[in-house]
């Protein structure tokens, strides 16, 4: 596996207050003169995102074939990586047509990102998108501006991690003021590391890219976050590109649905048709081929803190894991201020497709995690791990990452639908 070597970052340059990478910028490097990269491969995103953040912070394995590009300007996300270098896939959805446009969206500016720090609940009687007393409906939502256009700080850069940080205010949906702190510390994982924290043998066939984000909000209020005041949790969302025969794969515990809830939400936006979502021996198979918008949530007891997606168009098997504690509170998100607050999803992922009118903003697929709530005392903390590793090569490689993660074979992943 590539990802046996020792994980560095391109170390950036000071230069007016942006960091400035050799790889960056509105100029190719010497290696990158001459060539043009075909739209889909890390190269090519990498010259294209380059126009647009001049700052960019790359990450990179010592033989550059694991590679993840991270940005300040776009609010510390992960924008995309690779397992084998500048020729390689793309894993993460770049939004090209939001970029050109060029415009500022009131609601939410959708640049994409494989990996992008969010805080939640988006809608209920805690929600920071809605204003006071406004109808939960589209034409009132707002994305808080520190999560979705504003520019975030480094903290630090070293060999092997970088750290953004970020403050904000927001007033909720019960007209409290929350104070926040945001830390976001994103580190680029080795062979060795990626072993061992799945616990898994990766075979001699298979390329890796890997990275652990650790999220950290703070209460920087003078008095505490309670069922009263309202309070946020942690929202981690991954955006990947999908095909024809993309197929989610979450694993769940199971039994006495009275004890652990039921298995899974799956019909915020409509009943996902029963093609395109299959429950079989404790695994849920959803389609994501970009083509009917359909999302699903799973509280804190069922899910077993993975998740998975596999692409045998991309030969790419994604992992995602996360914190989760089955015993603490998580909120509910739900565009609904009579909904209970306190009763929410630990797990999501979702399918992008066309809207009634026929515009889509992908298409694209995500997995998301989400922290408990964040019930904290001025000054106290709460973190959410959010981790991705991605695995690229043959079916027959692949297959015993997925089976021993997962608890399933490829072939039968592949064949679900």
């Amino acid at each position: 596996m590539q990802l046996k070597q020792i994980f560095r970052i391109v170390m950036p340059v000071m230069m007016g207050g942006a960091i400035l990478l050799s790889c960056t910028g509105n100029r190719k490097t010497a290696e990158n003169m001459n060539r043009d990269y075909e739209k889909g491969t890390f190269g090519y995103d990498l010259d294209y995102l380059s126009e647009k953040d001049e700052g960019l912070i790359v990450l990179k394995s010592e033989d550059e074939k694991a590679q993840v590009i991270l940005s300040a300007k776009y609010q510390g996300k992960v924008f995309t990586s690779t397992a084998n270098g500048l020729e390689g896939n793309s894993h993460g959805f770049v939004n090209y047509n939001f970029f050109d446009a060029g415009i500022v969206d009131e609601h939410m500016n959708g640049f994409g990102g494989e990996d992008r720090f969010w805080l939640g609940p988006e809608g209920g009687k805690y929600s920071i998108y809605f204003e006071p007393g406004k109808e939960q409906v589209y034409d009132n939502w707002h994305t808080p501006k520190a999560i979705d256009i504003e520019e975030w700080k480094v903290g630090h850069a070293t060999a092997r991690e970088v750290v953004f940080t970020k403050e904000m205010e927001q007033k909720n949906y019960l007209g409290n003021l929350l104070n926040i702190g945001i830390e976001r510390k994103i580190s680029l994982l080795s062979g060795n590391e990626v072993a061992d924290k799945l616990q898994v043998e990766i075979p001699e066939g298979v390329s890796g890219v890997a990275y652990e984000t650790s999220n950290r909000i703070t209460n920087v209020n003078d008095f505490e976050w309670t069922p009263e005041t309202g309070t946020v949790c942690i929202w981690m969302l991954d955006m990947f590109n999908p095909s024809e025969g993309a197929v989610t794969i979450i694993p769940y515990n199971t039994g006495d649905g009275k004890e652990l809830g039921k298995v899974a939400t799956s019909d915020y936006f409509g009943e996902i048709p029963a093609d395109r979502l299959v429950n079989e021996n404790g695994v849920l198979y959803f389609k994501t081929d970009g083509k009917s918008r359909g999302k699903l949530g799973m509280n804190a007891k069922r899910t077993k803190a993975i998740a998975g997606n596999y692409d045998p168009l991309a030969k790419r098997l994604t992992i995602i894991t996360f914190d989760t504690n089955p015993d603490a509170t998580y909120l509910n998100q739900e565009w609904n201020p009579d909904r209970d607050p306190l009763v929410g999803d630990a797990l999501n992922a979702y399918n992008d497709g066309p809207l009634e009118d026929g515009s889509i903003m992908g298409p694209f697929l995500e997995l998301e995690s989400c922290s408990p709530a964040a019930f904290l005392k001025p000054g106290e903390s709460l973190s959410h791990r959010h981790n991705v590793f991605h695995f690229t090569g043959e079916e027959a490689d692949l297959s015993p990452i997925a089976e021993k993660l997962l608890g399933v074979n490829l072939e039968k992943v592949r064949n679900i639908f």
